[in-house]
């Protein structure tokens, strides 16, 4: 495998301090520079970048496929197809690792077309570089921190998009508004860093009660909200029940004590003969869920119970 640094004002590939000659003349190189700054300019989104540098590279050097393997994380974006023959390129710049690109095709690249690609990657690094960072700050923008669930942000563009498929469609669709019984006294009585740690199980247990197409976001406190997509009353209700045994279930260990989480939880259907706002279904899954908190807690009400009484 190459190694492939840039460092900001310098390029360095091979462990050598820069660039060598490729077999490129004066023109091709002031071509290929200007027509590649373009195009990677015009996306901030990492398979787009790729895409780009995939096309727009052909020309040059033939390859039937490329692999990047993200440094931050397993994802991998895949352009073309495999082959027998590749080359592989760790991709660093001054502040890290940023991954590992394999270029792929059915005979061996030779050594100028080597050459030719570490020129090539010069011109990649940066801008994939920013479009990756750029998609992690959005992510993060859309994570609550303490739980890494969606934030509220994250939950209203779901919800909206969640709804429009719905209509659209004429799904089902269903929402939980989940709120943790006594959570004041929790933080009362083991402090609030305790009572941290007794959302983040809680997160952990409304997820693995789940079914992996349901979305679930913390609304804010102690309070989260499930999207249950092309689910009804019936099924919302089942998913509800599983999610309150499984947190009834969750006990978290403190100096020896055992802390025990009940949740209420409050459910609303998109009346699918109706074009529904968002607000009303969140008023009446919030309208449920004060229901079941009257009702003693630790329990499940669905707002089309309270309409036939």
């Amino acid at each position: 495998m190459r190694d492939m640094t840039m460092v900001t004002n310098a390029h360095t590939a091979n462990g050598t301090s820069s660039i060598p000659l490729i077999p490129l003349t004066p023109e091709q190189e002031l071509t290929t520079r200007i027509r590649l700054a373009q195009a990677l300019q015009m996306s901030l989104e990492p398979s787009e970048i790729l895409n780009l540098f995939y096309k727009h590279i052909q020309s040059v050097v033939s390859h039937s496929g490329i692999l990047f393997k993200f440094g931050n994380s397993n994802n991998e974006l895949k352009i073309g197809r495999e082959c027998l023959h590749h080359c592989d390129y760790r991709l660093t710049t001054d502040e890290g690792y940023l991954g590992e690109i394999i270029f792929s095709r059915s005979k061996r690249f030779s050594e100028a077309e080597l050459i030719t690609l570490e020129f090539l990657l010069s011109s990649l690094i940066y801008p994939l570089r920013n479009a990756i960072r750029y998609q992690s700050a959005i992510r993060l923008a859309l994570l609550d921190p303490l739980t890494m669930l969606g934030n509220r942000t994250a939950l209203d563009t779901a919800l909206r998009r969640e709804l429009q498929m719905a209509e659209r469609h004429h799904h089902e669709l269903s929402l939980l508004m989940v709120d943790v019984d006594f959570f004041k006294k929790i933080n009362d009585d083991y402090g609030h860093h305790r009572g941290d740690l007794v959302l983040c199980e809680i997160a952990k247990a409304i997820q693995s009660a789940c079914r992996g197409s349901d979305i679930t976001f913390r609304y804010g406190g102690e309070e989260f909200v499930v999207v249950l997509g092309k689910t009804d009353a019936d099924g919302a209700k089942i998913i509800a029940e599983r999610i309150r045994q499984h947190i009834a279930e969750t006990h978290v260990k403190y100096n020896g004590k055992t802390i025990i989480t009940t949740v209420s939880i409050g459910i609303a259907t998109r009346q699918s003969n109706e074009k529904e706002h968002i607000n009303d279904l969140f008023e009446r899954a919030d309208k449920a869920l004060y229901m079941a908190k009257n009702s003693g807690r630790n329990c499940v009400v669905s707002s089309d119970d309270i309409l036939v009484k």
